[in-house]
Parts: C-alpha cells; structure tokens; sequence
C-alpha cells in the first residue's frame, strides 16, 4: 500500500512551482546541491519504497509510478520482469502541463526524475536509469542486481 496517495484535487500547478524551485536551487546553490536535495527526497520521503526495495519487493513502486501518472491522465506503458521495470512515459505530464500554461520546462527538469529515482534505489539492489526518448518521452528502468 502506498503511504502517500493523495486522493484529493490534484493541484495543477506543482508542476510550474516545482520547476521553478529547481531553478532556483540550481542557480543559487550550483547543480550538485540540487541533485543532493532531490535524491535525499527519493531516498528520505519515498523511505517505504524504499525499504521494500531493499527487502527485494518492488510492489510499492510500481504502485507509486502508475498511480500517480494514472491521477494525471498520463499515457504510460508499465513492463515487470523479476529483475526489471520497465516504465514509459509516454507525454510528460509535467511538461504537458507547463508547456499548456506557456512555461517552459527547465533544461535539467528531468534531473528529478533521474536523482528521486536513485534515492530510492539508494541502498538496495536495485539501480535506476533514464533514457530519454523525446524532449516528453523517456523510459525510467529500474534493474534489480542478481542474487549472488
């Protein structure tokens, strides 16, 4: 089960607050302290995830990732095997919906993707990547070590 499921009104502008907490974080602190805030937020507030990952149990990611890209009517195409995820995002809801208010998305937006995503892998056996496919299209992969 999810320990944050927000079932409320989805606010619609996070996605632009954000966006420009990034900015300022990068430009007043320099790209490595931002990376340092958004992987501690994948490692400190995703800690449930985490910990099941560390336990070898991916259930509550795969929840997280298609729940909140569901809640944003984001297309998606979800593939499990034991050892990987495989998880495409189709049309960045994020961007969409800044690109839809005349914003446009920070070069690095995508850095918290990446950096949440390895905090929550940090410390477990599982890694993650990102490829990007289009400046709204990428596949996060999260790849579970063999057991030994």
């Amino acid at each position: 089960m999810l320990r944050y499921q927000e079932n409320n009104e989805l606010h619609r502008n996070f996605h632009g607050s954000t966006d420009n907490a990034m900015r300022f974080v990068e430009k007043t602190c320099g790209r490595e302290a931002l990376k340092e805030v958004l992987r501690k937020t994948g490692r400190d507030v995703y800690k449930s995830i985490r910990e099941k990952l560390a336990r070898g149990d991916a259930s509550e990611l795969i929840e997280h990732l298609c729940w909140f890209y569901y809640r944003e009517n984001a297309p998606f195409k979800l593939e499990v095997s034991e050892n990987e995820i495989r998880f495409e995002v189709l049309a960045c809801p994020a961007h969409v919906h800044m690109k839809k208010m005349g914003l446009e998305p920070a070069p690095f937006n995508c850095l918290q993707t990446e950096e949440v995503n390895a905090g929550m892998c940090e410390g477990t056996p599982w890694t993650s990547t990102v490829e990007h496919i289009g400046p709204d299209h990428c596949v996060q992969i999260f790849r579970k070590e063999p057991s030994k």
